[in-house]
């Protein structure tokens, strides 16, 4: 499974992801089911880092709501990840609220991060970051560092793209993506440490 993990190699599916939401938007039935085949599993990854099991049932909630606007929808492959990562978090949002449910609180972050000794590198926390263990570890961060890993590694945005889903400046998302990849590399037990973080991201300039 290590497609979901890349960003280089789900922007890869852009031109085609572009393509298949203008003519969606023309009213092209099977152009629509295109567009969802290719942004479904990186909006499922990232709902299930959010709300856990539910991912499904919101995430159906989340596809209702862009097959309802996307006639408003104006951009490009990336815009419409984008796009649709901005609805799916609003509906996950809303589905905490309902629940109740508070994100995992990381008190041991700070400590996590000042460890000395062995950390692993972010390529291999990058890699492992499809399976089902690492989106369990991943809702373990801090709110802010778990969405801005989601975004960048499972959804496959850049820098700018995930700031604008969050609402953030991106210089605040590059640094929460990179402290969440530094406790997940840790945790999950790699042999070395790269201090090559914000350009392992992969941060467009």
């Amino acid at each position: 499974m290590g497609q979901g993990g890349e960003p280089r190699r789900v922007q890869a599916y852009d031109g085609e992801l572009g393509a298949a939401v203008a003519r969606a938007q023309e009213g092209d039935e099977a152009a629509f089911a295109v567009a969802y085949r290719l942004v479904q599993p990186g909006l499922l990854g990232y709902l299930r880092g959010l709300v856990g099991e539910d991912a499904e049932d919101v995430a159906s909630d989340a596809w209702l709501e862009i097959a309802r606007d996307l006639g408003r929808f104006k951009g490009d492959g990336a815009g419409f990840r984008g796009w649709t990562a901005t609805i799916a978090r609003h509906r996950a949002l809303d589905h905490l609220r309902r629940q109740r449910v508070r994100p995992r609180s990381a008190a041991l972050e700070q400590d996590m991060l000042d460890l000395p000794g062995t950390h692993s590198t972010h390529d291999q926390a990058l890699e492992s970051l499809s399976t089902e263990y690492a989106l369990e570890l991943v809702r373990g961060l801090p709110r802010d560092q778990a969405e801005a890993v989601l975004l960048r590694v499972v959804v496959g945005l850049d820098g700018p793209a995930a700031a604008r889903v969050l609402g953030k400046r991106p210089g605040a998302v590059r640094t929460a993506a990179y402290r969440g990849l530094k406790r997940l590399a840790h945790q999950l037990g790699a042999e070395r440490v790269t201090d090559e973080g914000p350009r392992t991201l992969g941060e467009s300039t």
